[in-house]
């Protein structure tokens, strides 16, 4: 079973990263939120097909409160991503469908257009996956881009992300259909890859 943490241990003390904190998204992000969000519109509206229905900074509340109630009833964990230095909004990275029984979830996120190419994602995402697989006790991780969403697909790569296949049409965004590419990683995956590394000792 997935162990999951309450909101309170995590906001009081964060997942951090050389340049980053993610603390679980609460409704006293809303304003920063909204401001990402609204700043960053054209960027997202691409790809992401929540962003047209986020129309005021009541709509930004309202995703806040509900990331705080799913949270709590153990259905998503959602983080905001900020700056570690300036405490800046850049985004949210997210395990979304959480089942329990399987030991699965699903992984999304998304940054504001300033925040993209500096390598963050990346960063923010490899630790979201540690402690997933680490005190969470996740067993598999299945992410999803559409197919010409090349910024998404490099940070998938660089994660480490088996592909699985592709599912056609799966969603619909700014009038368009975007076939999505699927992956997968498992606990598993870990375990034989730092089996295969050859340890510093061998190699020295």
């Amino acid at each position: 079973m997935l162990v999951v943490p309450p909101r309170a241990e995590l906001r009081h003390r964060p997942l951090d990263t050389e340049r980053l904190l993610l603390a679980p998204v609460e409704p006293t992000d809303a304003s920063d939120l909204w401001l990402a969000v609204d700043t960053s519109r054209a960027h997202l509206e691409k790809w992401l097909p929540w962003v047209p229905f986020n129309t005021d900074p009541e709509a930004s509340w309202r995703y806040c409160d509900a990331s705080a109630v799913d949270w709590d009833h153990t259905r998503a964990l959602r983080f905001a991503i900020r700056e570690r230095a300036t405490r800046r909004f850049l985004g949210v990275i997210g395990l979304e469908s959480l089942a329990h029984l399987h030991q699965s979830a699903d992984l999304g996120y998304w940054l504001r257009v300033d925040g993209v190419r500096r390598g963050y994602m990346t960063e923010a995402a490899r630790t979201i996956l540690a402690w997933a697989f680490g005190p969470l006790n996740v067993h598999r991780i299945r992410v999803a881009a559409a197919t010409g969403n090349d910024a998404s697909l490099g940070v998938i790569r660089r994660l480490g992300f088996q592909f699985e296949g592709v599912a056609r049409q799966a969603e619909r965004c700014q009038g368009r259909w975007l076939d999505h590419a699927l992956f997968a990683l498992l606990a598993t995956d870990l375990v034989a890859r730092t089996a295969a590394s050859p340890s510093r000792a061998a190699s020295s």
